[in-house]
């Protein structure tokens, strides 16, 4: 016995992506594989809206910048809990997660931002883009997995990810109206 760790260790993987383990939790291994597929997609842009969020937290200007620099941390924050709740999904149906940024950039839907600072306007039109693709997979995959009697991922996409991100879609929006007095 030591008390010295055991530094630099190396592993083989002992489960590949897109394969699912069997799991005694009365869903078909098809319904889990397809699960865990669509899962994962929402998963890798919901990874690249939170650093969207993050990028333009961080690169605010203007007169709205307290409020929008709040706002975007505030739903950075909401996306990076999704991002747990939709990786742990994958891992209970006995799949594995997209789990870095590097794998969530080869699934990722989300267009890349520049990578200098863009006018306000054009930040928020760019989050609520990638809002929509989110909302459009998730409500697609939500029919398709209720039909294939997965009730737990349909829940987890209509009760958790649709609904914030309509609300953070609602939130976002409003900021893009033209008022008669121009504030």
């Amino acid at each position: 016995m030591s008390s010295q760790p055991h530094l630099h260790q190396h592993s083989p993987e002992i489960q590949e992506f897109g394969t699912v383990t069997q799991l005694p939790i009365a869903l078909a291994h098809d319904a889990r594989q397809y699960s865990c597929q669509r899962l994962n997609r929402i998963l890798a842009d919901t990874q690249f809206l939170y650093a969207m969020y993050k990028k333009h937290h961080w690169g605010m200007r203007g007169p709205t910048f307290y409020q929008l620099h709040l706002l975007f941390d505030k739903h950075a924050q909401e996306q990076l809990a999704l991002v747990d709740v939709l990786a742990e999904r994958v891992q209970s149906l006995g799949g594995v997660a997209v789990g870095d940024p590097r794998h969530a950039a080869e699934f990722t839907s989300v267009p890349r931002p520049p990578d200098g600072i863009e006018d306000v306007p054009a930040m928020i039109s760019r989050l609520l883009d990638a809002h929509e693709g989110i909302l459009a997979e998730a409500r697609d995959a939500a029919g398709r997995t209720a039909e294939l009697g997965d009730d737990g991922t349909q829940d987890l996409l209509v009760s958790q990810i649709i609904r914030t991100g309509e609300t953070q879609v609602w939130f976002l929006a409003e900021h893009l109206v033209a008022t008669a007095n121009g504030v």
